[in-house]
């Protein structure tokens, strides 16, 4: 008689007839006891990280109430009726093409997750993945980064492939984000009627200073992925082992993202493949400044009559300010959008305000209803979808830890 089990992707087989009952006996609880033990493991682990995710929650939510009150010192004349006034005076017609165009950014997105998957999935078309991207971002903006992982994750099971092989592909397209944003950003710096025609010359130095760290910042993404690729291995042992003292779990959740991104840059496996991306990346960006340029002129006033090339600077506090974000309501990203707007543009309070907002709504909250609808007609849950791609991370780390 044989005995068939496996754990983790691997086998065991036990011809039960070569040995004594006792030993057959001693096998069955000692394989119970791995599952058990590996239960255990991961539910003292989802624990923690509940606890951290609600720390960090917290943590913004303090710091972004100190930020709205210093705000509220510093705007004590606001004016919500010519807050409200200037709300409803916008061209929405403008703001419908604003939409338009993050729309035909998500598509690009899909584009570029295809030319990820050409190497192991090449019959996958990229209308099969405007879906997941559109649940995917509207998981994202309703439960903040707790649903950062949903969109690898419905690849993932769309494409039938492991999870942690499109967690790979979306730490790369990171980089591409990265990268295409610095693009533009050297653009504007170095354009004649970019950076430099700013209302607030004397931030133009402050400017040019945070492109080149950019630039500094790419290059160095760019040699590190280089060697990532070649000597990936390497470089993770190199990793687990000089952050293994500072804590064990800490050195090999670090291994095991550069093992992550390793996989991940061996989706792009041709020089063509390359361009493609850069391109359709320096593309999709370009086309979210136009949207942001379709929100600011939707206003009709001199002081939001401002240039592509000098809205960059808009999107670039709006990514910073999304690193303080709560679920639902965003918080930082509209935040960083009207202090930039006020401060470098001059524009009055309470047009800055009804503009930050209106930026948001448009480039971050605007996929919720299509998203929304696809996740009820696909019969998705994001709270489980988001409960399930973190549970499958962790999985991940576990199983490579054993």
């Amino acid at each position: 008689m044989f005995w068939v089990s496996e754990s983790r992707g691997r086998s065991f087989v036990l011809n039960t007839d070569e040995f004594d009952p006792p030993l057959s006996v001693i096998y069955l609880e000692s394989a119970a006891s791995l599952f058990r033990t590996d239960g255990a493991r991961l539910e003292s682990y989802s624990l923690f990280m509940d606890k951290k995710r609600i720390l960090a929650s917290l943590v913004v939510f303090v710091i972004l109430a100190v930020l709205f009150y210093l705000q509220y010192r510093h705007w004590q004349t606001f004016d919500w009726g010519t807050f409200w006034a200037q709300t409803h005076r916008i061209n929405k017609i403008r703001v419908l093409r604003g939409i338009a165009l993050i729309y035909i950014a998500y598509v690009l997105r899909a584009i570029r997750w295809k030319i990820f998957l050409q190497p192991v999935r090449p019959e996958v078309k990229a209308t099969q993945l405007v879906s997941p991207t559109l649940v995917g971002f509207t998981g994202l903006a309703l439960l903040g980064r707790a649903g950062e992982f949903i969109r690898p994750y419905l690849i993932a099971r769309r494409t039938d492939l492991p999870f942690s092989s499109q967690l790979a592909a979306w730490a790369v397209e990171r980089i591409f984000d990265v990268g295409a944003f610095t693009v533009l950003i050297v653009l504007a710096i170095f354009l004649p009627s970019g950076l430099p025609d700013i209302p607030h010359p004397e931030y133009y130095v402050r400017f040019r200073e945070g492109g080149f760290l950019l630039i500094g910042l790419v290059a160095a993404l760019t040699v590190g992925a280089i060697i990532v690729r070649r000597s990936g291995e390497a470089v993770a042992s190199w990793v687990e082992q000089k952050f293994g003292h500072l804590s064990a779990n800490l050195g090999h959740r670090l291994a095991q993202k550069v093992r992550e991104f390793g996989a991940g840059l061996n989706t792009i496996h041709s020089p063509l493949s390359m361009l493609w991306l850069i391109l359709v990346s320096v593309g999709m960006w370009y086309i979210i400044a136009l949207s942001y340029q379709e929100v600011t002129h939707s206003y009709d006033v001199p002081s939001l009559e401002i240039p592509v090339s000098q809205l960059l600077i808009l999107m670039g506090a709006s990514m910073l300010g999304s690193m303080l974000q709560l679920p639902a309501v965003g918080g930082g990203s509209q935040m960083a959008t009207i202090a930039a707007l006020s401060s470098v543009f001059d524009v009055p309070p309470e047009m800055a305000a009804s503009c930050g907002i209106l930026l948001w709504l448009v480039t971050f909250a605007a996929v919720i209803p299509s998203g929304l609808i696809l996740a009820h007609h696909e019969r998705l849950s994001l709270r489980k979808l988001s409960e399930e791609s973190h549970k499958a991370e962790e999985q991940d780390l576990l199983g490579d830890a054993s």
